[in-house]
């Protein structure tokens, strides 16, 4: 049929590939993992590398060393907060491990406080990692899928480290309200 998508049976008018030229179908049709596709046709540069991200934020301002392939030490200067940087793929992970504690300090009070849908942290995660000695890291967490480092992936991976920043002091004030206080 013609007012159908080649191979899926779905009507063209309800198709999100719709509208788009034929080569963007193939595209969009094509699940080859290394590359991400839009419903408009962008294609991410196969070119990314952690050295754009390290140039970047060395250039606005933040302290950027290099620890290992793909990842970087990022220290914010204002608040001397620091953080890691990974590049896998077009994904860029931006980590701080906000503490480490006996595993036995995180309790259900504190998950609550953590999970919370009202506690502050606007746009990042917390996540739990195995330390030594029977104790837990408490790491904070966001990321941004970049495609070409262009202006708009620019703006992201600044972006990405304020909200980081940012939710930084807000977990400070939920998990030690007390170091906050001061």
């Amino acid at each position: 049929m013609r007012d159908r998508l080649p191979d899926s049976g779905l009507p063209a008018l309800f198709s999100p590939f719709a509208g788009n030229p034929p080569q963007v179908i193939e595209l969009l049709r094509d699940l080859n993992p290394s590359r991400a596709y839009t419903s408009i046709g962008m294609i991410r540069s196969d070119n990314l590398s952690i050295s754009q991200v390290f140039e970047l934020l060395a250039h606005n301002g933040y302290e950027v060393t290099d620890t290992q392939a793909s990842v970087i030490r990022v220290r914010e200067l204002e608040t001397g907060v620091s953080f890691q940087a990974a590049l896998e793929g077009n994904v860029l992970f931006m980590t701080v491990t906000l503490t480490t504690v006996s595993d036995s300090d995180i309790t259900a009070d504190v998950m609550r406080k953590m999970l919370a849908a009202d506690n502050g942290i606007s746009t990042s995660a917390f996540q739990l990692y195995p330390a030594p000695d029977g104790k837990t890291a408490i790491t904070l967490n966001n990321f941004c899928t970049l495609q070409n480092m262009g202006p708009e992936d620019q703006d992201d991976i600044l972006s990405l480290a304020g909200y980081l920043i940012a939710d930084v002091v807000g977990a400070r004030d939920l998990l030690m309200p007390a170091a906050a206080a001061q």
